[in-house]
């Protein structure tokens, strides 16, 4: 019987002033907010490319990422489409090959190898795994995918709010999550501070 593999996705954006990291932007300016986006997006990827899973770069825009050359040519990629953010999730949890899928954001400074490996292990012994943060969103969630991806996965959440997490376990009622460790993700000025 083959493997199934271990999948961790990244989403990105073309790191172009106003149109990444624009909450930090407002404070800090857009074009040190798209730096800042282009070098924490290197090291991530660097500390991410991982033989024990596949990573894979959910791009947008759509058309403009597949061929930019601000990413590392070995990874695949694969384009969000269009949505909101768990319109975009939902479809790239179904689409990749059977097996286990993380999903994380690029803004995420403290992600590394072992914070991955320890959702992919959580995932051996339940149904999804979500990655908290502390503004009550999420930095990781991770689906085992023994069957189908859940029809009403990501319905009606409150994106960008303290009822993100929430509102997002609660679309998948009768299934076993769990959480892992919390950390923080980058939105505004304030938040460099922190990490």
């Amino acid at each position: 019987m083959r493997r199934k593999v271990k999948t961790l996705i990244v989403m990105v954006k073309e790191p172009r002033p106003g149109r990444v990291k624009t909450r930090l932007g407002r404070s800090i300016g857009m074009t040190a907010a798209a730096w800042w986006f282009r070098h924490q997006l290197r090291r991530l990827l660097r500390r991410l490319d991982d033989p024990r899973w596949q990573l894979v770069l959910a791009v947008a825009p759509d058309h403009a990422g597949m061929q930019s050359r601000v990413w590392p040519a070995h990874l695949p990629r694969v384009p969000q489409g269009a949505g909101d953010l768990g319109d975009r999730m939902g479809r790239l949890l179904r689409s990749m090959p059977p097996g286990p899928v993380c999903i994380v954001g690029a803004d995420i400074p403290g992600i590394n190898a072992e914070a991955v490996n320890e959702a992919f292990a959580t995932l051996g012994g339940v149904d999804a795994v979500f990655g908290p943060a502390p503004d009550g969103g999420f930095w990781l969630i991770g689906l085992k995918r023994a069957g189908p991806v859940p029809a009403r996965l990501f319905e009606k959440v409150r994106w960008s709010t303290k009822h993100a997490l929430a509102d997002s376990r609660a679309t998948l009622a009768g299934h076993t999550v769990r959480l892992i460790r919390e950390l923080r993700d980058v939105d505004e000025a304030s938040d460099l501070k922190r990490v």
